[in-house]
């Protein structure tokens, strides 16, 4: 049987609180963890598992050094887990008992604000969720920065938003995990965050708004221009609700809740940011090959995150693209000030998560010192702005504020190289408080001050052999020998009686005892004091700190976009409202970098948006068409960023949503075949695509019988330009579908340069007018090392598939049985032989453009059928 102690019995208390999350129990210079806690953190941490106790009392007991407690917390974050600081709230030697505990802070994977457990190029997002009818209530809110924003989206649009903003944890009703389990094995399969319910009263509107007024001091929420947001509005009061909860400091740093505006937003579905590879490649999940990890020359973390949120959701309304264009280009012409604002903005700090610390109340003197440095540097960017004529550059010059009262304060407070913690002194400058420098002097001059008084002592008593000393008994006394004991001044205060000497106080001598014994530890405390009024002074100017940081985050990317465009010979597109779209000699932004512009081949494209609206492109594998597509994605992608791009010349008409459909994997655990997922994905962009939008599909129907493919291939092209009309990029294998642009004048063929040489073949990587009839299937199984003996087998097939022989009795002459036992197998249908042509013109006369997809689809299965019998 356990005996329980009465710190157990502390420990057990606080544990029944917290029991979802891990509790670091400080108990002196350690945090120690008990039971199963100290299990698991052992097993994550590699820590040693030890013992509180012995025998059946037992308790398994793990720790941690506290100076060193945030690696550690790091780990367990990273390993999704929450952690709940149990802290000492009184001093132990002035406990009479057990020390009073408490939990201080919560930290989650969606709650973090210390610069080792964040990245610091990416937004770290705490978000909720909540259901209604057939919307989705989203909020998130990045508790590093302040950014709180809200959000109603129809449902089949939820985890394109998790792509987006890729949220550290998320925040639902508890009746969600109960009534919704289809909704949260989609979620445990495709996204990694960690899941938190909580209560559904939290996420009830009228709670919620009552939550939220309260946290901003409003009578409403009209100023934020949020009245009218519907069931985003519950999650925004959750994730308020929540950082209450876990944080237990001031949250007054998040002064404003934003709606997220889809109106001026290029919208992209999740299978879209996933293939353009936007942010992450898609094979190794690394930012280093993506779109972002190429461009990103940012100087500022500010500038990092603002950069990825740019290429994440690019603008749609013309006029701010252009807005942003101009100050691009202002810098990207003029070579010196742009140089001489990246250096500039070299040298700041990431002021937007500092003055989060500094607000939270967990700001150190290292991150005031930071501040001061960075704000030492505005004065002369805003200098340098003053000089620029664009419109976005000239408010940004007006948005900087060099907060010279700040800079001031600190400077005049915080030694320049401060340690890391905040209570152990040696953080205040000499000068700042007369206080601190009388208990400094008093404990850096001790023995000079008892060596003149000592002086003294002897000058007025005339005793020449009288000392001052000092024990750990009697503290500070003057020494007189028996000697001299009828000159003893009537004002010293017998002691202590030794053998042969007397030893006396005196009033003065015990103040200064008080003093010099206390010195170091009441300045450590003076010093702690001061540090925190400080940091107080600086969190009233957290919203001036906030403004400033945004200003530097857009500038910061404004001169990269303009960096890069000079570095690497981009050029600036026209932006219209119209629907063409041209770029000549584009490059693709990503393989341009990567290979060196010189060895790059560059491509046109030109859609004029009202005749010519479809290109269908074939040619050979490893030749480059996917790459091409994908190219002209990303380009219309940066312009619509406000950044130049890759290219001779270009004219992008804008668009409002990018789809593509390029490759397909199997999603098992939905169930879902690799040919269902191309299916859903292609639906969602017949459904969803609008005449402005920009469509990229590559090998639709490529999961299904050769038979269906084709059909279903012929039929979207067809259901595309005749309802929807979007500008349409399509790669494919199937030639047949050449011959779509004989019976339409807005489709147009190319095909993928190639130059033969007996067996070898040349890619020239270069788009060029007309249709294809071969795809070199076989010459890449050569190159990719498939034996000899199969790719000359595999000649002989496609020779007789091509010219579609057949034997005696009508069968296929290209793939004979040669044993009784392959005789004996269940023959498979050949589908595309001799009727190849016949099936192609049977597809046209059924005229499936005019009808459904769901129509077609049928339709197409009835031909199927019925050629099948023939």
């Amino acid at each position: 049987m356990i005996t329980e102690t009465p710190m157990m019995r502390q420990y057990n208390e606080i544990k029944k609180q917290h029991k979802d999350a891990l509790l670091f129990f400080r108990m002196g210079d350690f945090y120690e963890l008990f039971f199963e806690d100290a299990k698991l953190a052992s097993k994550v941490l590699g820590i040693t598992l030890t013992a509180r106790s012995k025998g059946e009392s037992a308790v398994p007991m793990a720790g941690v050094p506290h100076h060193a407690a945030e690696s550690y917390i790091r780990r367990l974050i990273k390993a999704g887990q929450k952690v709940a600081i149990c802290d000492q709230l009184q001093d132990p030697d002035e406990a009479k008992g057990i020390v009073d505990r408490g939990v201080t802070r919560i930290i989650t994977p969606g709650t973090v604000t210390e610069d080792t457990l964040l990245e610091d190029k990416s937004n770290n997002y705490l978000m909720a969720v909540l259901e209604a009818k057939d919307m989705m209530g989203l909020s998130w809110v990045d508790l590093s920065t302040g950014r709180f924003e809200v959000e109603d989206v129809q449902k089949e649009r939820l985890f394109d938003e998790f792509a987006r903003l890729n949220p550290s944890e998320l925040l639902l009703p508890e009746e969600t995990a109960k009534n919704n389990t289809s909704f949260m094995e989609r979620i445990h399969a495709e996204c990694d965050v960690m899941i938190t319910f909580r209560p559904d009263w939290e996420f009830a509107g009228d709670t919620a708004y009552r939550i939220l007024v309260e946290h901003f001091g409003t009578t409403s929420l009209e100023g934020f221009g949020c009245e009218d947001v519907g069931p985003a509005l519950g999650a925004a009061g959750a994730v308020i609700q929540y950082l209450k909860e876990t944080q237990r400091t001031s949250l007054k740093h998040i002064m404003r809740v934003q709606k997220y505006r889809l109106d001026n937003r290029v919208l992209m579905d999740k299978a879209t940011q996933q293939s353009l590879e936007l942010a992450q490649t898609i094979r190794t999940r690394d930012r280093e090959g993506s779109l972002l990890g190429v461009i990103d020359q940012t100087k500022t973390p500010m500038g990092a995150r603002l950069l990825r949120e740019w290429v994440i959701s690019p603008l749609r309304v013309s006029a701010d693209i252009k807005y942003r264009q101009l100050g691009v280009k202002e810098l990207f012409e003029n070579s010196a000030l742009r140089r001489e604002l990246r250096d500039i903005l070299g040298n700041i700090y990431d002021i937007e998560r500092i003055s989060t610390k500094v607000s939270c109340g967990r700001a150190n003197a290292r991150d005031l010192i930071g501040l001061k440095q960075s704000l030492s540097k505005l004065p002369a960017l805003k200098e340098k702005l003053g000089f620029c004529i664009t419109d976005i550059l000239a408010s940004l010059e007006q948005q900087l504020d060099v907060l010279e009262e700040v800079r001031i304060l600190i400077g005049a407070s915080i030694v320049p190289d401060p340690p890391p913690t905040i209570k152990e002194g040696g953080l205040i400058r000499e000068g700042y408080d007369a206080s601190l420098d009388e208990l400094r002097y008093v404990s850096k001059n001790g023995k000079s001050w008892i060596a003149n008084f000592q002086a003294e002592e002897i000058a007025r008593s005339g005793i020449n052999s009288l000392k001052v000393g000092y024990n750990k008994v009697f503290g500070y006394y003057i020494e007189v020998t028996n000697v001299h004991k009828d000159n003893i001044p009537q004002s010293y205060i017998r002691k202590q009686t030794l053998k042969n000497a007397e030893r006396f106080i005196t009033p003065e001598l015990k103040d200064y005892e008080t003093k010099v014994l206390t010195a170091d530890e009441r300045a450590r405390d003076l010093e702690y004091d001061l540090f925190i009024q400080i940091r107080e002074k600086v969190s009233v100017y957290t919203a001036r700190l906030q403004r400033t940081s945004e200003a530097i985050a857009v500038l910061d990317v404004l001169a990269t976009l303009a960096n890069l465009a000079a570095e690497n010979r981009y050029i600036m597109p026209e932006i219209t409202d119209d629907l063409e779209l041209k770029i000549i000699d584009g490059r693709h932004p990503v393989l341009d970098r990567r290979l060196g512009g010189e060895s790059f081949v560059p491509n046109d494209i030109h859609l004029d948006g009202a005749q010519d609206k479809i290109m269908v492109i074939t040619g050979p594998n490893m030749a480059g068409k996917s790459t091409y597509i994908r190219q002209v994605a990303l380009l219309v992608l940066m312009g619509q960023m406000g950044s130049f791009i890759p290219a001779k010349e270009a004219v992008i008409g804008t668009v409002d949503r990018i789809f593509t459909r390029v490759g397909a994997s199997d999603e098992l655990s939905r169930g879902q075949s690799t040919f269902m997922v191309e299916m859903n994905e292609t639906a969602n962009i017949l459904n969803n695509a609008t005449e402005r939008s920009l469509i990229i599909l590559d090998e639709i129907g490529r999961g299904t019988s050769t038979f269906d493919g084709i059909s279903i291939a012929w039929a979207i092209t067809e259901y595309i330009y005749q309802h929807i009309r979007a500008r349409t990029l399509f790669a494919t294998h199937y030639h047949e579908l050449t011959e779509l642009a004989l019976l339409f004048p807005g489709i147009r063929n190319f095909n993928i340069a190639v130059r033969e040489w007996g067996d070898e073949i040349v890619f020239l990587r270069k788009i060029v007018d007309g249709g294809t009839d071969k795809s070199y299937g076989i010459h890449v199984a050569r190159l990719a090392g498939i034996p000899k003996e199969v790719i000359q087998r595999a000649r002989i097939i496609l020779n007789n598939l091509e010219t579609a022989t057949l034997d005696v009795n009508g069968k296929p002459k290209f793939a004979p049985l040669k044993t009784e036992q392959e005789k004996k197998q269940p023959k498979q249908l050949k589908l595309f032989t001799s009727k190849q042509d016949m099936v192609t013109e049977e597809i046209k006369k059924l005229d499936i453009s005019r009808m459904s997809p769901l129509e077609a689809l049928n339709k197409l299965d009835e031909l199927k059928k019925r050629l099948e019998g023939e």
